[in-house]
């Protein structure tokens, strides 16, 4: 059993999918603190004039130690969000293909009221467009305690993990011996490099959300959510 768990993101990279796609169970970790200037509630499309945020406004104001879940929104977004990616994607190659389920998803997170709610809502749904087979489930249904590496410790024990798939960035507080002697093994997800496409922006950009990989590429879309060597690769 491999499980990674990440904090929810608005509409993530292909690199977060790549991670995710790697591991039997992925867990959504919103009882965490929410940060701002984070993915959590924004993140890039690429326009002909180059990327742009599309961020959600979200309630902030003296609520400094909220977690992710409780977030909940300033004011509507989801159809100025959605005009955003039809102005930029509309003449992309697969956008007639593409754009009908993607635009339903916006029409349902109209209808929610939390931040994570609509990133369940997207996490789930590319998860399944792309065809990976990874469970998604979120901390709240499992009681996680503890926090930090103790938090996500408690996580991996109680779905019965042997290996945790961990982004780069937590090697600055991670201390794997804890996990080695529970018997879970510690691995670290190295991103890329990944496959370039023909894009819509002036200069290529791979940090932008994986809507612009299936806007561009429609099928081959989740081939290029891997490295450069896998996809090469028979």
């Amino acid at each position: 059993m491999k499980v990674s768990i990440i904090q929810s993101c608005y509409i993530p990279w292909k690199g977060f999918f790549d991670l995710v796609g790697r591991t039997d169970l992925h867990v959504i970790l919103d009882g965490a603190q929410y940060a701002k200037r984070h993915w959590h509630n924004r993140n890039r499309i690429m326009t002909p004039g180059g990327p742009i945020w599309l961020t959600i406004p979200v309630v902030t104001k003296s609520r400094f130690e909220q977690p992710i879940e409780e977030v909940g929104f300033a004011e509507p977004w989801a159809e100025k969000h959605w005009r955003s990616i039809e102005l930029a994607y509309r003449r992309a190659p697969f956008f007639a293909e593409e754009a009908p389920a993607l635009k339903a998803l916006y029409e349902q997170a109209d209808r929610l009221t939390l931040l994570t709610e609509v990133n369940e809502l997207f996490l789930t749904a590319l998860v399944r467009r792309l065809g990976l087979a990874t469970k998604i489930v979120r901390d709240r249904a499992l009681d996680a305690q503890g926090r930090r590496g103790d938090r996500l410790l408690d996580i991996c024990r109680k779905v019965g993990a042997t290996r945790y798939l961990s982004g780069p960035s937590a090697r600055d507080y991670l201390d794997e011996a804890p996990f080695e002697e529970a018997g879970i093994a510690v691995d670290w997800m190295g991103y890329g490099p990944y496959p370039v496409y023909p894009q819509r922006g002036p200069a290529f950009d791979h940090a932008v959300s994986v809507i612009d990989v299936l806007f561009a590429l429609g099928p081959d879309a989740a081939a290029h959510c891997r490295p450069l060597a896998e996809v090469a690769s028979p």
